[in-house]
């Protein structure tokens, strides 16, 4: 029996969770630096990448004015070895005439003479080699402190994201380990997990590259601006109009965007889900050939997930053209301004140059801009999705001032409980009032869906009742620390799940530094000791996911001596012999027997004959508790209980007769 199953008065926990919603751009903008503020916790190694970037881009800020000089070197030596040879062939009656003219095109006081000029030209043609070689030099230091700079801003950024990443799995993971049943029952595995990978690999991409690169181009923008304008303001003006136009574009695409990509992953998500689904069920789906409709599923998911993607990718297609179409007209006004200024002797072809090479410099980070609104619009949707499972509130949690358990007798009291799933619906119990005291055997009843697991679903509080409360040895489970409590509490579940590892890691799973003896002892006590020997490595066998290298009883003994090792004042056995043959199960009943002595048990069960011998017996009907006592009494007195065990004993019959 599994009450968390759908039903019409509970929202089925397959439904896609209601947070999925559109959030704000407030919200996301919020989470983002909520996402940022992860790098304050290591101080200055997360300044680390902005000091470098800082230096990498100063150095490359000067490689436009060593370029200019190199063009300057080369330039003024041509020119002065040009006039030099003009001027040795200039006739003397005409000298006098064409010097004024030669000393205003070379910017030189008018008042110089020939000698004058020519001791000028001559000096600059010899140093021209030397201008050459000592701007090259500097070309090359300045690009290799580019470079180092670069490399080192890159490591550190990396590996600083590479951090947040961390701090924010480990984070995500302990909270959804923390998060109560009724959250897990809301949100699919999927959505869970997309999140802790993909939405934080989105968010790791922007603080390693995205944040740095914002940085990196409003540094490079600013030094850009403040040498272009110191140079030449007149060229620098004509050329400054781009920048608004392309501000205005981006605020509007990042608008257009950050949806978007939130639409993505939320497609991606669901597309994940049905995948994780799909590997856990593919018995399921192989037994019931279901293949084919489980493809066209899958196929149509992936449709709507690759429509969303496309989505994005036109818009952002439309963008980038723009941006360069606005930087291209940038260049072009740039061109023609620069031309007239040269054409008037106002401007050297260097320092045209040099002015063309800032203009990249200035159109670069506009192109980054582009690339920086994707990473900020996926990166800010994907922490907002992430800071919704870490903001969550948990249904169940220690108070601020919850005691710790003592060594429990096993006096447990339900006082008029009912539960409702979620806070809305019909009661899955209504008003159920019982008593156990130190050390019997309680046992559940009923049919499927009459409330047997929520009960035993209650006691290690995964879930809190709505009304009533509940008390063990006279404390209300609301004020105890669920870690004390749940400690002396053993479960066998009736969906027993096994984890990657050995046998001897599994039954030891609740008590890692039990001794061999130990879990020897608990799978004996398990009726699992003969099967697991009977395997060649024993209990250093592996067991497959989810325990799939086993068989189903196999995996029940184990699940049982798990929680025998704990030696737990209070057992819960769901149904827990139900996937095991009629010999095991004596073996295992025999076995719980003695071990049930002295402790509180709960125990669920199919087979009426496994609960025959309980101090109290519960038959649950609809969520109420109809008939309890001890079998005797029950049969004499419970209608519905007369009814279950006749029913069986008929079945049983009937099967021994087949048999024969």
């Amino acid at each position: 029996m599994n009450n968390r199953r759908p039903s019409k008065d509970r929202p089925s926990p397959r439904q896609p969770p209601k947070d999925g919603g559109r959030p704000g751009q407030a919200s996301q903008r919020g989470s983002i630096r909520r996402a940022g503020q992860y790098l304050l916790h290591y101080k200055g190694q997360a300044a680390l990448p902005y000091l470098f970037l800082l230096i990498a881009t100063l150095a490359q800020l000067a490689v436009p004015k060593l370029v200019a000089n190199v063009i300057n070197a080369v330039t003024n030596g041509v020119v002065a070895r040009t006039i030099l040879d003009a001027l040795g062939k200039i006739p003397p009656a005409f000298l006098s005439q064409a010097l004024p003219k030669i000393l205003g095109f070379l910017n030189y006081p008018l008042t110089w003479t020939q000698a004058q000029l020519a001791d000028k030209l001559n000096a600059t043609k010899t140093n021209a080699p030397h201008d050459l070689i000592l701007a090259g030099i500097f070309l090359v230091v300045f690009g290799i402190v580019y470079g180092v700079f670069s490399f080192l801003q890159a490591y550190w950024a990396e590996k600083n994201s590479q951090a947040v990443a961390y701090d924010l799995r480990n984070d995500l993971f302990a909270k959804i380990q923390r998060l109560s049943f009724s959250y897990h029952d809301r949100n699919q595995t999927g959505q869970l997990m997309i999140r802790a990978t993909d939405d934080v690999e989105k968010v790791r991409l922007f603080l390693g590259q995205g944040l740095i690169q914002l940085a990196g181009a409003f540094i490079l923008l600013a030094g850009t601006l403040i040498i272009i304008f110191s140079t030449n303001a007149k060229l620098a003006l004509v050329t400054i109009w781009i920048l608004p136009v392309a501000l205005v574009l981006f605020f509007v695409f990042g608008s257009l965007a950050r949806p978007l990509f939130n639409k993505v992953q939320q497609k991606l998500s669901i597309l994940n889900t049905t995948l994780q689904e799909n590997m856990a069920g593919i018995k399921v789906i192989k037994a019931f050939t279901r293949e084919k409709s489980e493809q066209t599923k899958f196929k149509n998911q992936a449709n709507e997930l690759m429509r969303q993607q496309i989505t994005v990718s036109r818009v952002f297609a439309f963008l980038i053209p723009v941006i360069f179409l606005v930087a291209n007209l940038g260049q072009a006004t740039t061109l023609y301004a620069g031309g007239i200024q040269i054409i008037h002797g106002t401007l050297t072809i260097g320092d045209w140059q040099e002015f063309s090479l800032y203009l990249i410099f200035m159109f670069l980070p506009i192109a980054q801009f582009g690339f920086i609104i994707t990473q900020f619009s996926q990166a800010s949707a994907s922490a907002t999705r992430i800071f919704e499972i870490l903001d969550a509130k948990s249904d169940v949690t220690d108070k601020p001032d919850a005691t710790s358990l003592p060594q429990v007798e096993g006096h447990i009291k339900f006082e008029n409980v009912t539960f409702r799933y979620f806070g809305g619906g019909d009661p899955v119990l209504k008003n159920v009032s019982f008593e156990t005291l130190p050390g019997q055997v309680v046992a559940l009843l009923g049919a499927t869906g009459s409330g047997k697991t929520t009960i035993i679903n209650l006691l290690p509080r995964f879930y809190d009742p709505t009304e009533g409360c509940i008390t063990i040895d006279g404390h209300d489970l609301r004020d105890l620390s669920l870690q004390s409590l749940r400690a002396q509490i053993g479960i066998v579940l009736q969906e027993t799940t096994l984890f990657l590892g050995t046998i001897r890691d599994n039954i030891a799973f609740g008590k890692p530094d039990a001794t061999d003896e130990d879990i020897i002892a608990a799978a004996k006590a398990a009726a699992a000791h003969d099967f697991i020997m009977e395997f060649p490595d024993g209990y250093d066998t592996r067991v497959g996911e989810r325990g799939t290298t086993l068989s189903g009883g196999q995996k029940q003994r184990i699940a049982i001596a798990r929680a025998l090792l704990l030696s737990p004042h209070i057992l819960i056995l769901d149904d827990s012999t139900s996937s095991v043959d009629l010999s095991t199960e004596a073996q295992i009943q025999e076995a719980l027997d003695r071990l049930m002595k002295g402790r509180t048990s709960f125990v669920i069960a199919q087979r009426i004959s496994t609960v025959m011998s309980a101090d109290l017996i519960l038959v649950m009907d609809k969520g109420e508790v109809v008939a309890r006592g001890k079998h005797k009494d029950l049969m004499e007195e419970s209608e519905i209980y007369a009814e279950i065990y006749n029913s069986q004993l008929v079945g049983d019959v009937t099967s021994d007769i087949e048999v024969a």
